[in-house]
């Protein structure tokens, strides 16, 4: 799939992308360590990523999909507006979370949020695009799709001359992004948690 062909994920189609984003992250070492319980793990799952999907709708407005059917998804926040503050994230939902995750992961969810928030805030500059959420299905990964799907908002990075920004709980994603421009900030691990990466890209060009 061509750069050019990803496109905006409209509002109807956002059920289709959470189930998407779920079969996608249903695995991440972050996950499992938030939420260890497969059963709980399969209600809390769809719900975060309904509350993710329904606040870049509402407040940010770059979210991108494939054409056609949705086989992945690129939530980014703007520049100006990448922590997400919490009276928006109420509006949308958080309140929920205890219940949803149960108090144990919820607890262990805040505790990894306000980490890598705080690496984030310390790291980046008020201006920058941050991938909040990339997910491609099982089944079309390794394809270019995810590529696809943040290709229009590094190439608007790169006209605005700003730089990009993200974390992620998977050794193999540091070498796809790396090939798409960014380098590794902080490489460490969750206290008795699994390793975490963030990473920023420079604009090119």
């Amino acid at each position: 799939m061509p750069a050019s062909q990803a496109t905006t994920l409209q509002a109807g189609q956002r059920s289709d992308a959470v189930k998407v984003l779920t079969r996608a992250f249903w695995d991440d070492p972050m996950v499992e360590y938030v939420i260890p319980d497969e059963g709980r793990r399969r209600s809390a799952l769809p719900w975060f990523f309904q509350l993710t999907t329904s606040y870049v709708h509402r407040f940010a407005g770059s979210p991108y999909t494939t054409p056609g059917r949705v086989e992945g998804a690129a939530l980014w926040l703007p520049p100006g507006e990448t922590i997400a503050p919490p009276t928006r994230m109420i509006r949308v939902g958080l309140l929920k979370a205890p219940f949803k995750l149960g108090l144990s992961s919820f607890l262990r969810f805040m505790s990894v949020t306000n980490k890598l928030e705080h690496l984030h805030k310390r790291d980046m500059p008020p201006d920058h695009w941050y991938l909040w959420v990339l997910g491609v299905d099982p089944e079309r990964q390794g394809q270019g799709v995810g590529g696809s799907l943040i290709a229009p908002t590094l190439e608007r990075a790169d006209r605005e001359r700003l730089p990009c920004y993200l974390e992620t709980m998977k050794e193999r994603n540091v070498t796809f992004y790396k090939k798409h421009g960014f380098d590794v900030v902080v490489d460490d691990t969750v206290k008795d948690g699994p390793r975490y990466w963030t990473m920023r890209r420079e604009p090119i060009g």
